[in-house]
């Protein structure tokens, strides 16, 4: 059986104002993201009947959160996976130490538990890094998956562009640049080696890396699949026919418009899929899940890593 995992990033506005060494949203941006695009993919995969994985931020969930509490309560009811995408998304968390690391983990963990009504089970790393401090932390607390590793160098080398000129200019960006080991990293899943998570070992877990194409690694992502011609995206997924797993990652910006959803122009004018209409990546993205359908079945990442670890 070849298995499609579908998972989004619900990173908040902040974290992209912050790549973007813009100073911090209005307040009454911090909820956009998931007030504004989680239910339209929910409405998207609601009438798939596909379950989704969401990676979720544990700040998101605190008490006073009332909207991602809600909303992400009514998600996990609906079936979909709540998992861990660390507590305030530190883009640096594969070089902090193991108390930091710990925090980071752990704060989710019990807010996830709490408003989902069930233990997080999988971790994504913000900024797509994992150190073995992270691995260790993570099975520690008997994660099953892990799903950080994203193997493609042309993702790395354009964010390395980009932030080597908002250097020159004189900005600084949040972000972080991924160790370039991890672009070496096997593209199916693989248990990890403890010591250096990019390369094959015996590590409880088991990594899920998010899906790039084969020979070139070019980056299969939500990103990359929305705002494609259509001709490109689908050469892109017939590219991975005969893969037995897509991971195919997405973001919760990734159905945020500039002039429906009241984004300030600043963090618009450097980031140009805010400007593609929402029909537009409405209309991709459910092109691509029903291509999608023909040849794969549907699971949360928790499920297909269960699979793994039983094969």
């Amino acid at each position: 059986m070849k298995v499609c995992s579908l998972s989004i990033d619900l990173d908040p506005i902040a974290c992209y104002y912050a790549i973007h060494g813009l100073p911090e949203p209005a307040p009454s941006l911090g909820d956009v993201i998931l007030r504004r695009g989680l239910p339209r993919f929910a409405e998207i995969l609601e009438r798939r009947k596909i379950q989704a994985t969401l990676f979720v931020v544990g700040r998101d969930l605190e008490a006073e959160r009332t909207t991602g509490r809600a909303l992400i309560g009514q998600m996990a009811a609906a079936g979909h996976e709540i998992a861990n995408h660390s507590h305030r998304h530190p883009y640096a968390m594969a070089r902090l130490d193991r108390p930091q690391v710990d925090e980071e983990i752990g704060l989710a963990h019990d807010l996830i538990t709490t408003v989902a009504g069930r233990p997080p089970v999988g971790f994504r790393a913000p900024g797509y890094d994992l150190s073995p401090t992270m691995l260790d932390a993570l099975q520690a607390r008997g994660y099953r998956y892990d799903s950080s590793v994203f193997p493609a160098p042309l993702y790395w080398s354009a964010k390395a562009a980009v932030m080597g000129l908002m250097a020159l200019s004189g900005r600084t960006s949040g972000a972080v640049l991924t160790s370039p080991k991890l672009l070496a990293a096997p593209t199916l899943p693989y248990r990890p080696n403890p010591s250096a998570p990019w390369r094959r070992g015996q590590s409880a877990l088991v990594e899920l890396p998010i899906t790039v194409s084969p020979w070139l690694r070019i980056p299969v992502i939500g990103t990359s699949l929305l705002l494609a011609p259509a001709v490109v995206r689908a050469q892109l997924l017939e590219s991975l026919r005969t893969r037995p797993f897509f991971n195919l990652e997405l973001h919760g910006i990734d159905l945020i418009e500039a002039e429906q959803d009241g984004i300030p122009a600043q963090l618009v004018a450097r980031q140009p899929d805010l400007r593609v209409p929402l029909i537009h990546k409405r209309r991709a993205l459910e092109a691509t899940l029903d291509r999608l359908a023909a040849d794969y079945d549907f699971l949360p990442l928790r499920d297909y890593a269960a699979q793994v670890q039983r094969d």
